[in-house]
């Protein structure tokens, strides 16, 4: 069985976090989170996969309540990284 190498492991996770991006369950946040992950994930290092992945854990309905603005997201949340999805899609909005 041959082994498979860091760049391949990488690959795959990014292929995976692509995937679930696009398939979260509800449709507001497929097309806030999937074109974000096409966009960006190639250009992710591991610390960027590791945020994205952290922020797709969250379930569907508080996301989306951040993401819109109407609910502030817990201290835990990423807000950097929050604010920079949400600046994708508000600048895909704009197109």
């Amino acid at each position: 069985m041959r082994q498979m190498t860091a760049g391949e492991d990488i690959s795959m996770r990014r292929k995976k976090l692509r995937y679930r991006a696009w398939h979260r369950g509800t449709k507001e946040m497929d097309l806030i989170l999937g074109p974000y992950a096409d966009a960006h994930t190639e250009a992710l290092d591991e610390k960027g996969l590791d945020r994205l992945e952290a922020l797709m854990n969250e379930e569907d309905p508080p996301l989306l309540k951040w993401v819109m603005g109407s609910e502030e997201p817990p201290d835990y949340v990423d807000r950097a990284f929050l604010a920079e999805v949400i600046a994708d899609h508000q600048a895909r909005l704009a197109k």
